[in-house]
């Protein structure tokens, strides 16, 4: 480069594109609320879920009419209007002092990661706000939400207490073509690995050898860890019962902006916008898990 020359390649194309793919291939990366969460990526601002009235059985007497019930549908809809942003100045000369085309692989990566953590606490408080609360009370197979202590002596009954109000739910057959989850707080995780290496033959072999890693099946259901559950409470139930919707139009795109407001650098914005929600009829299959 001629000396006196100003090196922009920072910003250039070739690093808008490299910044580009980073954040792509971040995003498109394996994450396990898409594996736990129906997820639809869309242009569509309102998601609509409509369901019907369950028909009843009614007892006839011969010779007489048969009566007819009315079918009600109900529309259960959510609308994808909260949305979160990154936005990122970059002075000009620290840009072209510190890397060049690695630091914009590592800037869209990251925008990437925080993207998906955003996604991922949008899945879970959505859990919490539209599932059944479940609490010590669950273990006598009644409602309420008292706070469970968990420990090494009674995680294995939280696990069968999901399992068994998935099955009065009727959500059995579901649960057995989607799966079930328990999403829990690190320390709970921990727990779970420890019963694990204690129990059985193969399953302690390998928990042993291995350890506990994320979408490990215990007991006929697939365990995960989360930072972002909200505080006191873990989430379970059926996979596919929560539904995410992202906005296709903004997830994962890259703004550039040069000299933004006046400031000597290069500026790169990306954001998402989404909604979570447990329609009416999967409530009773999502289970907010009330932990102290």
């Amino acid at each position: 480069m001629a000396t006196g020359s100003i090196d922009n390649s920072f910003g250039s194309e070739t690093y808008k594109e490299e910044w580009s793919i980073a954040l792509q291939e971040e995003l498109d990366s394996p994450t396990y609320w898409k594996d736990v969460c129906k997820v639809t990526y869309t242009n569509t601002r309102i998601l609509h879920n409509p369901y019907y009235t369950d028909p009843t059985i009614t007892t006839g007497t011969r010779g007489c009419p048969n009566v007819p019930a009315a079918t009600t549908i109900t529309d259960d809809d959510t609308t994808i209007s909260t949305y979160s942003y990154i936005y990122q100045i970059i002075d000009r000369a620290d840009a072209a002092q510190q890397g060049g085309y690695a630091q914009a692989s590592y800037f869209g990566q990251r925008q990437g990661v925080l993207v998906n953590e955003t996604l991922e606490a949008a899945v879970w408080a959505g859990a919490y706000a539209g599932g059944t609360d479940m609490g010590t009370e669950t273990f006598a197979n009644g409602a309420g939400a008292t706070q469970i202590t968990v420990s090494s002596s009674n995680i294995d009954d939280i696990i069968r207490a999901v399992k068994r109000e998935i099955r009065e739910a009727g959500g059995e057959a579901i649960g057995n073509r989607n799966g079930i989850f328990i999403t829990w707080r690190p320390a709970d995780f921990e727990i779970l690995e420890g019963i694990m290496q204690a129990n059985g033959y193969a399953m302690a072999d390998a928990a042993l050898k291995s350890g506990a890693q994320q979408g490990v099946t215990y007991m006929g259901v697939t365990h995960y860890a989360s930072n972002f559950l909200t505080a006191n409470h873990a989430v379970g139930g059926v996979k596919k019962g929560i539904h995410l919707g992202i906005l296709k139009a903004t997830y994962g795109q890259l703004v550039t902006i040069q000299d933004p407001g006046e400031i000597s650098g290069f500026g790169y914005k990306t954001r998402v916008d989404y909604a979570a929600k447990v329609w009416q009829k999967m409530v009773a299959l999502i289970y907010d898990i009330n932990l102290a």
